[in-house]
């Protein structure tokens, strides 16, 4: 049986949890903590915390964030925008996170994926990847929440990126993000064909049967989801049995 993974991923802009289409458009949706609280309480296997204004300000500014989640949250927590060096990455590990993701600064610096999966274990880096399609097959990196782009090929960048080290890749599809129309499969089946480090299916979730296609179709080894859990869609429990009847394997427990 193949077990996926249920990720909610929030995207933080100051003190908010906020959400956007394409990655733009944003609206304040509440509290981040409060949201990861309930998340847990109901079941979920992890967080992934985003820093949506990181690049404007040049730095992560979710430690303080990730520090009171910290102390009633006990599932794996990924954080990532705005890390550019080992400190960075340092500083929010010992603030509570488990994992760092690193989109900008690793294209910048693709050295920075081998310094961090070093100094951390490769578990800890994940290597974040914003793409949109530029063609049939073919997808572009882009950085600054999908707005600027890199020139570099999906393919090419998933490849090296796992070279260096990368632990696990949070694949998000600019073109799907929002939308609630499902996610890319094609390319997550791509990124999925091409590396043997979990991937994270990011960007489409738009109802509970969209989460057995990426990861049965797709590969996906795990799925973040935002606007489904956030607007209340579909409870976690609902998305648990539609796994679990495609022949998935979730976790069980729960807090309730």
């Amino acid at each position: 049986m193949r077990n996926v993974r249920l990720i909610a991923r929030m995207d933080i802009k100051g003190k908010n949890l906020i959400k956007g289409v394409h990655l733009e458009g944003l609206r304040v949706i509440g509290s981040p903590q409060e949201y990861a609280q309930k998340y847990y309480e109901a079941g979920i296997d992890e967080i992934i915390y985003m820093d949506a204004v990181a690049s404007l300000y040049g730095r992560n500014n979710l430690s303080h964030i990730v520090e009171e989640t910290a102390k009633g949250v006990f599932v794996p927590m990924t954080v990532g925008g705005g890390i550019r060096s080992i400190d960075d990455a340092h500083h929010l590990l010992r603030s509570g996170a488990d994992k760092v993701a690193v989109n900008t600064a690793a294209i910048a610096n693709p050295m920075l994926i081998t310094d961090i999966a070093r100094r951390f274990g490769s578990q800890c880096m994940v290597l974040s990847i914003e793409a949109k399609q530029v063609g049939p097959d073919r997808w572009e990196a882009y950085t600054d929440n999908g707005r600027e782009r890199t020139g570099l090929d999906v393919m090419d960048w998933v490849r090296q990126g796992v070279s260096l080290g990368a632990g696990e890749i949070l694949l998000t599809s600019v073109d799907k993000e929002g939308t609630r129309k499902g996610f890319d499969i094609e390319l997550v089946r791509a990124v999925t064909s091409l590396v043997n480090v979990p991937v994270i299916a990011s960007g489409g979730m738009g109802k509970a049967d969209d989460l057995p296609v990426v990861v049965n179709q797709g590969g996906a080894d795990a799925v973040a989801m935002a606007d489904i859990l956030h607007f209340n869609r579909t409870s976690l429990a609902d998305i648990k049995l539609a796994a679990q009847q495609a022949g998935l394997g979730v976790r069980k427990f729960s807090h309730e």
